[in-house]
Order: C-alpha cells, then structure tokens, then sequence
C-alpha cells in the first residue's frame, strides 16, 4: 500500500478490520455465516448474512457513479480512488466493486436501459423521491427488512434514526429505501451564484439589488452602457427541476396546496404561481436580458458566455477548485465578483422571502431486484465501510501532503485547489462516490466547511460571503420560509405514467410562452394550461391531492430551531 494513504488527520479504517469487527455482530444473531449460493431474480424481501472472513466465493457489487461530462477530472469509473475502494474494501472482502457510469443529465434513461437489458446495478440512487418510487413501481426496486440491513449496516442505520429518516425508507407499506444524510438541508450552501459586481458599481449599484424592480432596472442599464448585450443568458430548460415558483405561491402556503403543486420532477403548468413567474420569464425575453436563443444554449455554452465575460451571473456547486472561476478570471483579470444574497419579502413584486431548500436527507438509495443476496449483502457492507468516519474522512479529502494540507492554527485540512498529481479526486472532492453516507464534507464548524470547500487559488476569497448567505437562510428558515419538496408513501401512479411526456410538453409549451408577444401571454398560458393538464397533470395533481388527504404524504416543514 501507498504509505501516503494512512498520512492523514485520522488513520485510515482497513478493510479487513471493518470485516471482522462489524460483521462479527451479524453472526452472533445466528444468522447463517455462508452466503446463499442461489441467485433470486425478482426478491421480494432480503436478509443480511456474513461471513466474519469476507464471501467464500467472489462477488461482484456494482455500484452507480455520475459521469457529469466535466472537464479535467478522472474518468469515473477508473482511476485512482475507484481502485483504492477495490483495495481496501473489496479486496479484504472478496468483493469485486465495478462502477457504473450515469449520465447525469439523463439519469432515467440509463437506468431504464439497464433494466432492460437485465443489467442493473447493485446499488440504485438519486436525490429525487420521484424518480426512486418510479423505479420501485416499475420493478427496478427489490424490498428488504430494515432489520437485516441494521444488522450488517449499524453505523448507517443509527445515522439515519438520528436524522429521523426511517419514515422515507418505506412505500406503501414496504421498505425500499435507505437515505443518507445531509447536513444544514435547510440552509445548504453548496450551490452559490456569481454575479458581477464591478458591472453593478459601473451602472451606479453600490449594493445587490434588493427588489425585483431595482435589479431589472440594473439589467437594463447594464444592457444600455454596452458591458452585455443579454446580460442574464439562459439556456435550454430541462423540465426536471426547472421553473421553482415558490416565492410566487401565497405565504403563509397552503399545506394541501404544497402537496398538489410543488415538484421536483414536474413543473405546474397551470397553477397561478407559475403563470407569475413565467410572465416574468417574458418580460425578460422580450427586454432582450435573456439571449435570444436561450432555449438552444447548452449550460456548457451558457459557462462559457459568463467566462467570456458575456453575462451578468453565472451558478454552480462550489468546490475547492473551481475550473469556472479559474478560466473566468484568466479572462477577466480586473473583474470583481461576489455571491448573489438572499432577497426579501417583495410586496410590489408579488413574492414572498420563501425559498427552495433541501428535503431532509441526501441522496436516496435502493437495491436492484435483480441482485443476488450475496450481491445485496456486499452493498450493505460496501454503505457500512463507507459510512466509517476514516473511510470518510480518505474518501473526501484524500491525502495529506497532496490533495490537503492541515492548518497550523485550526488543526482542520484545506484541500489544494490547483491538485493536478496521481492523487487527483473526482468531481467535487470525490462526492459522487461518497454521496450515499452524506451530502457534505465535515469537519469543524460550519464556518470551517465553508471555508473548507470555497474556490482556493483565485484574486478573492469567497468564504465570508458564503457564510453571511448560509446565514441569511437560517434566519429565514426560523421564520418559516424554507420549502422543501413533499414525498409520498404510496406511488403516485399517473405521475410514473405521464412524466416523461409531461417534461417534453413542459419544456416546449414554457418556450413559446417566454417568448410570446407580452399582449397573447395571458391567452397563451390558459391555452397551453388547459392542454397540460388534459396530457396528464389533471389526474397527476387529483392523486396527490389524495396522497395527502389520506395521510400518504410528507408534511411541510415548519420553523427550524
């Protein structure tokens, strides 16, 4: 072994140790220690058992990672840190840990291509309640005992209950489902936006606009003084995730009406909160802010723009080494950026202070129906490893002396921002493969992940504007105003059957609404509602409307603490 890999802030947990001292607990129930030699195609329930030494014979765990088509990181399913999992957790075990590539853009469609050719991963995950009950409705899913997978998982079930997240792992009464954990869900701040600061300041703006009217009025004068012709962009709406109209829904919101309308899977075409933000969206198309041809510009062509130094701001999951921001100030030395703030109550505007937060857990995992038991069982064992605070620890911030270094006055690492050697980590510090424990790096306060993940190496420090926006979120927060997403204990049925279609609908009837003449806007949008909701949403949002009723549904969330 590379002598560098125990060099760290905690020495790294080995394999073979993780084997026989955590498996030694699944044994002493008097559970069988040999694994079952018959395969189960289409399992309805699982059990978890071990043998102390690792399988007798070889097995093979498949497990899902996001090929996000980023440029100058690893290729994901080889390199350094995938053959360092195969090494100190597959091999002490006899498990053969093969990564799966997913196409992040088009999660569906891989998985279902999978599926149909019987070549389904161990291991299926995604953030999205939608998506995963799609998947358990249409067999992808097999059932377990939370029991058994709490005997070979410990640490990952205690994680869970003390995140209060056993509710989510069932459907309609069965367990599909085991959630990892995501810290500050109602403030997140890994997600930051940019925007041009020194362009503000030119057109007069010593601040960030506070009201909508101010700051399209600053887009204006920004377009009028010639420093970008279309200053906020655009690109192409993927209906998935795309047009959130929660400060547009009437605050206090309706519980019910949450539960009917928010999605995020499924825009609402139709409902009066989206109507608002879309006339929005128009009136900034036929201003000429947004490009003319947004609906076509791909979001590596929109990253491009900003770097060029085209648009007014550009947003992206933050990491300690930010290529976006690398090649924006290469472009644009004498440019000065900061963070977007969170924005108020805005009466004149029609909005509210709501936002959209995070659900209370990170990523969502099943297992395939198609897996073995000794399959299922090397994926309890490969979530437990992960879920070890050394694992962790190796897994997110990699080597001392290499991808980190520690902090004299903190004791804390910091990760090298220009890391370019062997040791290179995958996208955002090797989150895809250690997103199915947690969402966010931890170490120290919260003040300490920030700054521990802000972009290193450029002319301006960002940390202290990332900790006075996260902030800003927990003060809303207390208030009430963080929404998160509803789930449902039970499929919902028209939703797995319309979806697909649906977001190729929304997608083309929200276009030609953005870009209408402001006069048809209203026309338009009633038209094209009414044929939304005959494709499929009108029965989509009848069966939610049950799901609540019948107490089938998450509540939304009240003040936090």
């Amino acid at each position: 072994m590379d002598s560098k890999k125990v060099n760290k802030f905690g020495k790294v947990l080995l394999g073979s140790f993780f084997v026989l001292s955590a498996l030694a607990a699944c044994n002493s129930t008097g559970g069988n220690e040999g694994a079952s030699d018959n395969a189960n195609e289409n399992q309805s329930s699982n059990s978890g058992v071990a043998n102390t030494d690792g399988f007798s014979e070889e097995v093979t765990l498949r497990v899902p990672v996001y090929d996000r088509g980023v440029e100058g990181v690893p290729t994901v399913d080889d390199n350094y840190w995938t053959n360092w999992i195969q090494e100190e957790f597959g091999d002490p075990n006899n498990i053969n840990v093969e990564f799966v590539p997913i196409t992040r853009q088009d999660v569906m469609t891989d998985y279902a291509l999978l599926a149909s050719s019987q070549d389904l991963p161990t291991i299926l995950m995604e953030y999205d309640y939608p998506k995963v009950t799609q998947w358990a409705n249409e067999g992808y899913l097999t059932t377990f005992d939370l029991n058994d997978f709490k005997e070979v998982a410990p640490t990952y079930y205690a994680q869970m209950e003390e995140e209060g997240q056993l509710d989510f792992t069932e459907m309609d009464g069965e367990t599909y489902f085991t959630l990892a954990k995501r810290p500050y869900w109602a403030s997140s701040y890994n997600f930051q936006q940019f925007y041009r600061k020194d362009w503000l300041e030119e057109v007069g703006y010593d601040e960030y606009p506070t009201t909508y009217k101010e700051y399209e009025e600053a887009m204006l004068k920004i377009q009028e003084a010639g420093l970008a012709e279309h200053p906020l962009g655009g690109a192409i709406i993927a209906a998935q995730g795309a047009d959130v109209n929660i400060p547009f829904m009437d605050y206090p919101i309706d519980e019910k009406e949450w539960a009917t309308y928010a999605s995020a899977v499924l825009p609402p075409l139709g409902y009066e909160p989206s109507r608002e933000y879309l006339r929005r969206e128009n009136s900034k198309y036929n201003q000429g802010l947004l490009h003319p041809e947004y609906y076509i510009t791909d979001l590596e062509t929109q990253k491009a723009r900003f770097i060029n130094g085209e648009t007014f701001v550009f947003g992206e999951y933050i990491s300690s080494n930010s290529d976006t921001l690398n090649s924006f100030y290469e472009n644009n030395p004498d440019a000065e950026l900061a963070i977007v703030p969170m924005t108020g109550e805005d009466p004149e505007a029609g909005t509210s202070a709501a936002y959209m937060s995070d659900n209370p857990f990170g990523m969502i995992v099943g297992f395939s129906s198609q897996a073995t038991e000794e399959e299922l069982q090397a994926a309890w064992m490969y979530m437990e490893w992960m879920a070890q605070e050394e694992t962790l620890e190796t897994m997110q911030w990699g080597i001392e002396g290499e991808n980190y270094t520690i902090n004299e006055e903190t004791q804390l690492p910091e990760s090298v921002g220009d890391y370019e050697g062997e040791y290179k980590q995958g996208f955002n510090n090797n989150k895809d493969y250690w997103a199915i424990v947690v969402e966010t790096r931890m170490a120290g306060t919260l003040e300490d992940m920030i700054a521990a993940v802000t972009p290193k190496g450029l002319p301006k420090d960002f940390t202290q504007e990332v900790i006075d926006v996260t902030k800003q979120k927990q003060e809303l927060a207390k208030e009430g105003y963080a929404v998160n997403f509803p789930a449902y204990s039970v499929p919902i049925e028209s939703e797995i059957e319309y979806m697909g279609t649906l977001q190729q609908l929304y997608t083309e009837l929200r276009d030609t609404i953005v870009m209408s003449d402001p006069a048809e806007f209203d026309k338009l949008y009633d038209e094209y509602s009414e044929q939304y909701l005959e494709a499929g949403f009108q029965e989509i949002i009848e069966e939610r409307a049950k799901a609540y009723e019948d107490g089938k549904s998450t509540k939304k969330l009240g003040p936090t603490e």
